[in-house]
Formats: C-alpha cells, sequence, structure tokens
C-alpha cells in the first residue's frame, strides 16, 4: 500500500482549500478566514453575539461557495429571524469575493456571551441557502428551520434534506487582542460520484461514510483557529492513514462589496420620477448607504 505524503504547500488564511478521499467516496473543503473576516466586521460596531455569529456565517459561505464550479456562479446565505436579536443576517460568495451583514432586532434579546443560541439570536427562523449558476441562469434553493446549537447545524440539516448529502461541518471562531479568526471544514460523502449519477446509495449509515465521519469529527477548535497550522497539514492530522488524499488550493479570498454609483444609479432608474423625488433632500440628493460595507453614497437625482 503507498504512503500519502502531506503538500509542500502552505495554505493558512483566506484561501480555500479542496480536498478528495476517492477510497472513500467523499470530498470537502476547509478554510481558515483572518483580515478578510476583520475587514468585513470592522465594517459595524456589532455586540459579541452578532460578530459571533456572523463570523461563524462567512466561514460557512465561504466552504459552500468553494463547492461552486464556475465563474460568475455565486452562493447566498440568509437567516430570517421574528423575535430575537437578529432580524436578518446575508452572507454572499461569488469568484472568491465574500461579503456578509446582520440587521439587529430586539436589542434586549443580545446576551453578553458571544456564543449565543439559535433561539435567543434569531427567536422564530429559517435559513435560506442559494446557488445561482451563471452559465444556465438557474437558481436552486433549499430552506430549513433555524433550529439547534448553532448555523453549522442547520447547514448539515440543508443538506441532509434539501440536496440528500450526508454532510459534516465543524466550525470554531476566537476573538483576541489581534482580531478574529474563524475555521471550518466541511465533508460530504457521494457514493455514485459529484455529478451526472443518480445517489442511488446516499445514507447516514454508510460504513464509508462513517469511518469518515468519525475521522472528521475528532478534528479539535483549537486546530481550525491555530494560524501556526496550515491547512494542509489539518487534512494530513485528519486522514493520513487513508491511502490517497487529494488537495487542491481554491479561491483566494478578498471582501468583495459591488456597491458603486453606477449601481445605485441604475437601481434608482427603477423608479417613478415622484418616488426618486420624494427620497432625496432638499438639494435633490438620494443618499444611499450600503449595509455590507457600511459607505454612504450622495446621488444627485
Amino acid at each position: 500500500m503507498p504512503t500519502p505524503q502531506p503538500t509542500t504547500s502552505e495554505t493558512r488564511f483566506d484561501q480555500i482549500l479542496g480536498f478528495t478521499i476517492p477510497e472513500r467516496d467523499s470530498r470537502g473543503r476547509v478554510v481558515r478566514l483572518g483580515p478578510v473576516l476583520d475587514t468585513i466586521l470592522g465594517a459595524h460596531k456589532y455586540p459579541a453575539a452578532l460578530k459571533h455569529c456572523l463570523a461563524e456565517a462567512l466561514v460557512l459561505t465561504s466552504m459552500m461557495g468553494g463547492l461552486l464550479k464556475d465563474k460568475g456562479d455565486q452562493l447566498t446565505l440568509q437567516a430570517q429571524g421574528k423575535g430575537g436579536a437578529i432580524d436578518l443576517l446575508v452572507c454572499d460568495f461569488r469568484d472568491g469575493e465574500l461579503r456578509g451583514y446582520v440587521e439587529q432586532g430586539d436589542k434586549s434579546k443580545i446576551r453578553q456571551e458571544a456564543n449565543s443560541s439559535l433561539e435567543s439570536l434569531f427567536g422564530e427562523g429559517y435559513l435560506a441557502i442559494t446557488f445561482d449558476i451563471a452559465d444556465t441562469g438557474k437558481r436552486y434553493q433549499g430552506i430549513v428551520p433555524l433550529e439547534g446549537a448553532s448555523l453549522s447545524i442547520a447547514v448539515e440539516q440543508y443538506f441532509a434534506q434539501s440536496e440528500q448529502v450526508p454532510t459534516l461541518v465543524r466550525t470554531a471562531i476566537r476573538f483576541d487582542q489581534t482580531g478574529c479568526v474563524s475555521g471550518g471544514i466541511l465533508v460530504q460523502h457521494l457514493p455514485e460520484g459529484e455529478q451526472g449519477r443518480e445517489r442511488l446509495h446516499v445514507r447516514l449509515d454508510h460504513p464509508e461514510w462513517e469511518h469518515v465521519a468519525i475521522l472528521s469529527g475528532s478534528i479539535r477548535h483549537e486546530e481550525l483557529v491555530d494560524p501556526e497550522l496550515s491547512l494542509e497539514a489539518l487534512i494530513w492530522r485528519l486522514f493520513h492513514e487513508e491511502t490517497e488524499i487529494r488537495v487542491q488550493p481554491g479561491a483566494i479570498l478578498d471582501r468583495g462589496c459591488r456597491c458603486t454609483i453606477e449601481h445605485f444609479d441604475e437601481v434608482l432608474a427603477r423608479f417613478p420620477k415622484d418616488e426618486r423625488r420624494e427620497m432625496a433632500d432638499s438639494d435633490g440628493i438620494i443618499r444611499v448607504d450600503c449595509a455590507f460595507c457600511s459607505k454612504d453614497f450622495a446621488i444627485q437625482d
């Protein structure tokens, strides 16, 4: 049996690393966010609990976005709440560009601890995950209730119910004096191949999947956020006893906000003149702020 060797490349921050375990019919994505995360979170002064939730959502969005195949494809994660500390959380990923923001709800529901439950954060709510495919113009969306201890669990439920793909998700967030780091791993079992074949034998008790899930689930919180541990070394730690591990560096991540005056001009042009007049101030200026990057735009009507 050949002995697998770890790759010599070093992926640490703000880049997706894809991997496959051919003999186990499994694939995965692992990521660790650093400077990009600080940039996105720094656009607003969020309470600790909301910042923690958005950090988790961003690492989930980047891993699911890493499953996209073609340029222009987009993944959007949207969590809608009612009666909790968060009314709306939105993140999206397209061509390596990552962005996200939170709309606060009932401030009295915001707890001091960073890692709050989904119930206290969202009250009653749902998670919607949308894949927009650029080449065909098609949109695929799945919706699951916001139940359980974390967004990661809700994402696992999405893949089980909407995609019918056994999926394990683990995330970790660390805040310190230097900023925020969030890491995650997403592993899936695809026994009938990644595409083009009906998955007739997908089941959670498949022996190959049980093996991979046990190994993947052994990952520790500190490993996901350790800046000294490369993502390649992390995958090697988990699966070094496998016959073959294939790793493939994915997209390099950046904060990508698509707000421009031209974009807002185009949006405002869709409104009737009388409605635009009502939006404008006494100088005929319509002021627009971007929820993602917190920039203000002054547009002459």
